[in-house]
């Protein structure tokens, strides 16, 4: 395979730590911030995040599950965050691969209308089962969240670039 000119090569994902930073980013999501329509959503970057760089262990099943979960802590409609979540999930594996040429800033800039979308799901829902309109704030949560897409992709593929164990066997 040939790879972006200035990559290294990544050493494999260890499940325990996908596993570990999807439940820090959901645990992240129940503390209790307040009511602000801006505040991003941690779960779902991080399910983006791992959706684009670990396809075959976090799909669109794992996404629903953890909508599911955010929808019964939140009191909402049942399915507003999964199916907000499962289209997050599906769109992100759909360009995973194309994703991965680009820069992480250029990156952040492709994931923002995912990130869009499904705040305009997720408030579609909302409405449709009478719920109020949160304000015009909300619009800045997907902005927030493409923001902190360079300071995800840096901390969670921080332990993928540590150096492997010397080996005089091995020349990496």
């Amino acid at each position: 395979m040939i790879m972006p000119r200035g990559d290294t090569l990544l050493l494999p994902a260890n499940p325990l730590f996908v596993w570990l930073t999807l439940v820090l980013a959901f645990v992240f999501n129940l503390v209790p911030l307040g009511r602000v329509p801006a505040m991003p959503d941690f779960l779902a970057v991080v399910l983006v995040f791992w959706n684009v760089h670990q396809t075959r262990r976090i799909g669109v099943g794992v996404a629903f599950l953890f909508g599911l979960a955010m929808d019964v802590h939140d009191g909402a409609v049942l399915g507003q965050h999964a199916l907000a979540y499962t289209l997050l999930g599906f769109f992100a594996t759909t360009i995973h691969r194309r994703l991965l040429w680009f820069t992480v800033p250029s990156q952040a800039l492709q994931i923002l209308p995912l990130f869009f979308a499904a705040h305009l799901v997720s408030l579609v829902v909302r409405l449709m089962a009478g719920g109020m309109f949160p304000g015009w704030e909300l619009l800045l949560a997907p902005v927030f969240e493409a923001l902190l897409w360079p300071l995800v992709t840096w901390v969670l593929l921080a332990p993928q670039r540590r150096p492997p164990d010397p080996d005089q066997n091995r020349p990496l």
